[in-house]
């Protein structure tokens, strides 16, 4: 990407006139030595706590004193086919089905919901054998059906699938490592997240589909295989960004490969698909039940994900308040935070809860869609140092002790257990202090309490203002909440800390 595109990517901007595209660049290098200084209006903004020093509480527990706000901005309303319960499939059946009840034997397996445009499936579920003699392949189909008289185009924008083996094994990692490339991961959640941040569209996937009146088609139609090859479990997690030109009704099911007269499994086919639509009941066993809304938060159970959630992506502008353009550093030694992907039982005193609602669910499944997988979490964070001196920042993703106390502070280990709480892909574009647009990409491994190190660290000069932009996609294999930190660094902490991001060569 070129400096000028990448300018005007990080000021959020899009197919913009030549004076704005000036202008826009211009911001983004805010930190020339030569161009005048940004003059900054005062502006009301939520009072920082007295600077106090981190204090134990016991138990391996440290309090450190910072700031925590809700995350502004919200959801869109893109429909996400939701299919994660029973995360363990033992038998053939339904897994989701947004199809009519009209003419199924078993009308409560179907949520009656047609897609028309933008909308993603997300699904992550898991074969396990009885035994390491058991071979015998579990399918994953995911099928797309039209019932207009009409032919409908469903375009795949992005996608990805990977099964745990052999595709992406959980394997141990440095808690940071850039990765410009993709070709860092651990976990098919981890895999899946970052292709599809970076645009991808994997290539067993076609790029256009187009479904016949009254017809079916695979939009997938792969194994999830256990026994000899891969013993004991195997799971596939899927994340694909569609868009279709009519409405369209999907289904995501579970079928255990057919054997010919010899034995041998065969490949189902979109009529074993159909059948399976008319004639099957959801699979079972079920995974627990979701505790209905209004239960005290210390009962709640979420219960795993069946429906379809509104949302695909959480787009924020972070700045002191909607009134301004900017967000003031906080003042040295003191930090900032904004909540990530904050559920019941987890709020960290904002009393924001940023779970997906669902248009339409199963009513022994999850409420809200809890996680938020897949969700892609777009932060823009244009920075402003109103001080009269040179202020160093830095930006860090880190993993507080879940609750929904926050009022002094946020939780952490001062030893993190090794129970790991995110792995995935970060990506940060912004202006580095020699001038120049960046765009990094770093896998980040964090456990549970963990603080984390500085991802990038910025100096600003008095009256500057620098463009930072955080893109990620949640990972299924990662348990929230967690916050993006701004910390500005006393001048003995700037001198000792380095950024897992340092300067490029």
């Amino acid at each position: 990407m070129s400096g000028l595109s990448l300018a005007v990517a990080i000021a959020g901007v899009g197919v913009i006139p030549q004076a704005a595209r000036a202008q826009a660049l211009q911001t983004a290098r805010s930190s020339n030595p030569e161009s005048a200084p940004v003059v900054l209006q005062e502006t009301a903004v939520t009072a920082l706590p007295p600077l106090s020093k981190p204090r134990s509480l016991g138990n391996g527990e440290v309090l450190i004193p910072q700031t925590v706000r809700p995350l502004p901005g919200s959801l869109d309303a893109v429909p996400v086919l939701n299919s994660n319960n029973p995360e363990i499939v033992k038998a053939d059946g339904i897994l989701l089905s947004t199809f009519p009840s009209q003419g199924k034997r078993f009308p409560e397996a179907h949520l009656n919901y047609p897609f028309n445009g933008r909308f993603d499936v997300f699904t992550h579920h898991i074969s396990k054998g009885k035994n390491s003699s058991e071979t015998r392949s579990l399918f994953q189909g995911t099928l797309l059906h039209n019932p207009t008289n009409q032919a409908i185009r469903v375009e795949v924008l992005q996608a990805s699938t990977y099964l745990t083996r052999p595709d992406a094994l959980y394997i141990p990692l440095d808690s940071y490592i850039e990765d410009p490339i993709g070709r860092v991961y651990s976990g098919p959640g981890s895999r899946i997240t970052s292709d599809v941040l970076r645009g991808r569209r994997q290539g067993l996937w076609p790029s256009v589909i187009v479904i016949p009146p009254r017809e079916s088609r695979m939009l997938m139609n792969l194994p999830i295989p256990v026994g000899k090859v891969t013993p004991s479990s195997n799971g596939r997690s899927t994340l694909a960004r569609l868009w279709s030109s009519g409405p369209v009704y999907a289904a995501n099911l579970a079928m255990f490969a057919p054997r010919d007269s010899r034995g041998r499994e065969q490949v189902p086919t979109v009529r074993d698909w159909e059948s399976m639509i008319v004639n099957n009941d959801l699979v079972r066993p079920r995974d627990h039940a979701a505790s209905p809304p209004g239960t005290p938060p210390n009962k709640i159970i979420f219960s795993r994900v069946a429906g379809i959630a509104k949302g695909s992506r959480w787009r924020a502008r972070i700045t002191d308040t909607p009134q301004v353009d900017y967000l003031t550093l906080p003042a040295e030694g003191r930090s900032l935070s904004y909540g990530i992907n904050m559920l019941p039982k987890g709020t960290l005193g904002t009393g924001q809860i940023q779970s997906a609602p669902m248009l339409a669910r199963y009513k022994d499944s999850a409420y809200l869609g809890h996680g938020n997988y897949g969700v892609e979490y777009n932060l823009l964070m244009p920075l402003g140092n109103r001080s009269s001196q040179t202020q160093t920042v830095a930006l860090s993703l880190q993993t507080p002790i879940k609750s929904d106390e926050g009022r002094e502070g946020l939780r952490f280990f001062s030893r993190p257990p090794e129970k790991i709480f995110f792995r995935g892909t970060v990506r940060l574009r912004y202006v580095d202090d020699k001038n120049e647009l960046q765009t990094r990409y770093v896998h980040v491994v964090q456990r549970r309490g963990e603080q984390g190190e500085p991802l990038i660290q910025l100096n600003l000069k008095p009256g500057e203002r620098r463009v930072v932009r955080v893109d990620f996609l949640y990972p299924p294999d990662a348990t929230p909440p967690h916050v993006l930190t701004l910390t500005t660094l006393d001048r003995a902490n700037a001198q000792r800390q380095r950024p897992v991001l340092g300067e490029l060569p």
